[in-house]
């Protein structure tokens, strides 16, 4: 009797602790599964990539796709070189930026630096609003009203060109820069900022000076998800540069970029399984491989940046 009074005891004093433990493994479990579908997703889109892209690369060789300064694939006597889309999308993705880093940056510092929190408050949101604008409407924005605004100051250029379409794609990632930039800046320790000031310095000085440097491995990285996301963009290609391949650098000129050829393949026009159809799969490994590559050397630019300040 005295035992089974003992062991009665053991098991509710033992079971709000067993419980616990119990809420506490589930919820791990969950977070597991929540990261590993992230990287489940990532390893299966390499590999259905890397499966399509050796079927294509059994048909071209891979020096022929890195060389060749034409890309027809959908013509009669097709070539395969995919320099006039790498650039098309060096050329819209460098106008971008050209536009998005400065603008996002001096927008960043005046909201985190000198701008009251009502001020805040009211700007800030705006700005990001542009990010949620879809990018089929950026694109006609760009058709329909930039280029031909660009035409009274360059009367040859052609409805369809690169300039346009970079423009506006640096108007659509600006939100990106300025808004990650701005929250690196605001957790600079305010102890720096009152340092800096009690040396005398302005409050400018100590924005350029103190709070921009000590910010910088937050600013770099959205510089390189700013590039990313000009890299990886669409619509606004699609639809105000031209879709025509044209291996250039200029920006007066039409131009395809490879995001852009992927969706007019995707259209059902080529029947699937074709060397055609297989094309969307190495271009997107390229895109992949780009964006892989500006990932990294944003991790590393992070990285420095962290040690030296």
């Amino acid at each position: 009797m005295t035992q089974q009074v003992f062991s009665s005891v053991s098991t509710k004093k033992l079971s709000p602790k067993l419980i616990r433990n119990l809420k506490e493994k589930a919820i791990e479990i969950v977070l597991f599964i929540a990261a590993s579908t992230s990287v489940a997703t990532t390893l299966a889109i390499m590999f259905i990539l890397l499966e399509e892209c050796w079927f294509f690369f059994q048909e071209v060789s891979i020096f022929k796709f890195l060389t060749d300064t034409e890309w027809t694939p959908l013509f009669a006597n097709p070539r395969y070189g995919i320099l006039p889309l790498l650039s098309g999308t060096i050329v819209t993705s460098a106008i971008a930026l050209f536009v998005a880093i400065p603008c996002g940056t001096i927008a960043a510092i005046y909201l985190s630096e000198f701008a009251d929190s009502k001020l805040r408050e009211i700007v800030k949101p705006f700005l990001e609003l542009l990010a949620a604008i879809p990018t089929v409407v950026y694109g006609y924005f760009a058709l329909l009203f930039v280029t031909p605004f660009l035409q009274k100051i360059f009367p040859e250029l052609p409805g369809f060109n690169m300039l346009s379409a970079g423009l506006v794609m640096g108007l659509m990632i600006t939100p990106f820069v300025s808004s990650l930039s701005e929250d690196a800046m605001r957790a600079v320790p305010a102890l720096l900022r009152e340092g800096s000031t009690a040396m005398g310095a302005t409050k400018l000085q100590t924005a350029l000076r103190v709070v921009f440097p000590s910010a910088i491995s937050g600013i770099s990285s959205s510089y390189i998800l700013g590039a990313s996301r000009a890299v990886g963009e669409t619509m606004i290609v699609a639809v105000a540069a031209g879709l025509q391949p044209n291996l250039t650098l200029n920006p007066f000129s039409q131009g395809a970029t490879i995001t852009a050829f992927i969706v007019q393949v995707s259209l059902g026009d080529v029947a699937r399984g074709t060397i055609e159809y297989q094309t969307i799969f190495a271009a997107g490994l390229t895109l992949v491989l780009m964006t892989l590559v500006l990932n990294i050397i944003g991790y590393y630019l992070a990285k420095r940046f962290r040690e030296i300040y």
